[in-house]
């Protein structure tokens, strides 16, 4: 039962009450917040959590007795990073490294110990792997386990396996519709469910090259706006915390803000979260010049509260793009830098294509879809409905989050970027027009107190007394990339990860993207794997109707489909950690 008290520096968690407070050109988080709080603050950890003295004498006792004290002065602390959405685990990931074998050490394609290690560096805790195939789960949770130092979870895929697909041709009740989902997340050991191009994958295998919100399945007759609606409703029925996770159509295509809109419009108000929205906030096509729509989608969320985003920030270089979407794959091979890829029709579920692809700065694309994703995290008010993703890789590697970081919170350095740009993109931009800074205590919100609550995960991403010892130690600096890329201390699950304070490397470059090295010879070894699950009630009378329909339109049985607790833990090498689902229904 040691103690480890860190003492001196200043916590930042505004959920929690820790609020550094706005500088002079910085407006508060909320109008209605606590004064600041920036003085120093201890804060102590025991067995794995962080706790909190009872009364001045047990502080007192506990300021003495601690078994480790780390001096925390000069120093912002932050819960541990939680990233929604990341691609990590899984067949497309394991597809790529076979594509392009000489990309193993690079950030945007890194092995599974390297990319435990680069998120533990930067002081991330949790990372969610988004599109996690069903007849791919065990794969997909076995690679994820493999990654040391984080927690993880996954989003089930549907709305493109021909099960569902049938439920909705046939108007099946919505009830059949709430048990296939539960039944399908509980199997899979998922935290939420993702639908990508809905509809549109399986169109895809009837040589099918778009499917609009509002265009019919040439084989099934269900719109994508129809599967949309009834998945939103399911996942809010059967009470995932998780809202459904939204890839939505014509990804990648100019005009699209139109699709975007007719995707939140076709939730009819249930929860919905848009992923790498950046991809989705093009206006332009039907002969217009590609053009930025980020303006729209921020006030179409002021207009529906029902509706959160993550960015999928594009950061300049070479990566390599993973996704479940073989229509837009397939549509962009072509581009594929260096020339190979690989597009695979899987089962009746899903796709997968792996096209690599390189930004570039001074291509006008590429320089106006960075300056939409620094636009909409900077017109979205509320850092609670935006997080910061790469999308990674397909955007860029998560590496690039302390760059992205800097170019959130320092506004002479944001122009400076923007003027290295195509001077056309930069021009078509209305970057330069947004005075916009984040705060410390926005950042906290956006990438860890709100990724938190929108996951259910109660007890992580906080500084709160209980939490999980998620803890990240941040050296203050005026360049917030050197300060969140170089932490002093990484309190991992209550276990003290300490990094190089030399004047070396406090001086040392950070490059944007980098997979920092692990010099520390006394770092200790990660600890058990972690899988954050639920456990959705559904109708067990309704298995047997599902299971005859994968039967006739699968090659294997669903009973396969399920991963049992021990099977996790003995064979896959991850503890679940079951969540709570949310109680109640839409009134």
């Amino acid at each position: 039962m040691s103690l480890i008290r860190l003492t001196g520096g200043k916590p930042c968690d505004p959920a929690a009450g820790y609020r550094l407070g706005a500088t002079a050109d910085r407006a508060p988080v909320t109008s209605s917040a606590p004064p600041p709080n920036a003085t120093p603050t201890d804060l102590y950890v025991r067995d794995g959590r962080i706790v909190a003295a009872q009364n001045e004498s047990e502080r007192v006792r506990w300021e003495a007795t601690a078994d480790e004290t780390l001096d925390c002065s000069g120093c912002v602390i932050l819960a541990g990073g939680i990233d929604l959405h990341t691609h990590i685990g899984g067949g497309k990931v394991t597809l790529a490294r076979m594509l392009l074998p000489e990309s193993s050490r690079h950030a945007f394609l890194p092995s599974t110990r390297a990319a435990g290690e680069a998120y533990l560096r930067m002081g991330y805790g949790v990372a969610v792997e988004p599109a996690m195939l069903a007849c791919n789960a065990r794969q997909a949770h076995a690679e994820m386990a493999d990654t040391p130092h984080l927690d993880t979870a996954a989003y089930v895929l549907l709305g493109n396996d021909r099960v569902l697909l049938e439920l909705v041709a046939e108007g099946a009740d919505q009830s059949l519709v709430n048990d296939y989902v539960a039944f399908m997340v509980t199997a899979t050991q998922a935290i939420g469910v993702k639908v990508v191009n809905a509809g549109g994958i399986d169109a895809f295998k009837f040589n099918v090259r778009e499917l609009d919100v509002d265009t019919p399945h040439p084989r099934y007759g269900v719109t994508p706006g129809q599967i949309i609606r009834r998945l939103a409703e399911a996942v809010h029925a059967i009470g995932l915390t998780h809202p459904l996770h939204v890839h939505c159509s014509n990804l990648g295509v100019p005009g699209n803000i139109r699709s975007t809109l007719a995707t939140i419009r076709a939730a009819d108000g249930f929860p919905i979260h848009l992923a790498h929205a950046q991809f989705h906030s093009y206006d332009g096509g039907q002969g217009r010049p590609f053009a930025s729509a980020a303006a729209e989608l921020a006030e179409a969320l002021r207009q529906h509260p029902n509706v959160t985003i993550d960015v999928g920030q594009v950061m300049f270089g070479q990566t390599v793009t993973v996704s479940g979407d073989t229509m837009h794959q397939h549509a962009n091979f072509r581009y594929a830098r260096p020339r190979k890829s690989a597009l695979v029709d899987i089962e009746c579920e899903a796709g997968c294509g792996v096209v690599p692809f390189r930004y570039r700065n001074r291509q006008f694309v590429h320089s106006l879809q960075w300056a939409i994703g620094l636009e909409l995290f900077l017109m979205v008010d509320d850092p609670s409905r935006v997080f910061l993703t790469s999308d990674h890789p397909n955007g860029g590697p998560f590496t690039c989050y302390p760059h992205l970081i800097r170019l959130l919170t320092d506004r002479s350095f944001r122009q400076t970027a923007l003027a290295e740009i195509d001077p056309a993109a930069a021009a078509a931009s209305n970057l330069s027009g947004i005075d916009r800074e984040y705060s410390l205590d926005e950042i906290a919100i956006m990438t860890r107190s709100a990724p938190a609550k929108i996951l259910g995960l109660t007890h992580q991403g906080t500084l709160a007394a209980g939490a999980v010892a998620d803890i990240a130690v941040y050296p203050e600096s005026d360049d917030r990339e050197r300060m969140f890329a170089k932490p002093r201390w990484v309190v991992r699950r209550g276990e003290v990860h300490a990094f190089s304070t030399t004047a070396d490397a406090a001086e040392s470059p950070v490059e944007p993207g980098e997979i920092f090295a692990d010099d520390s010879a006394d770092d200790p070894a990660s600890g058990p794997s972690f899988t954050h699950t639920v456990r959705p009630d559904f109708d067990q009378n309704s298995v047997a109707d599902f299971a005859a329909r994968h039967d006739r339109l699968a090659s294997f049985s669903l009973a396969n489909l399920a991963i049992s607790d021990d099977e996790l833990a003995d064979s896959i090498g991850t503890r679940p950690i079951v969540h709570p689902c949310r109680v109640g229904r839409r009134s």
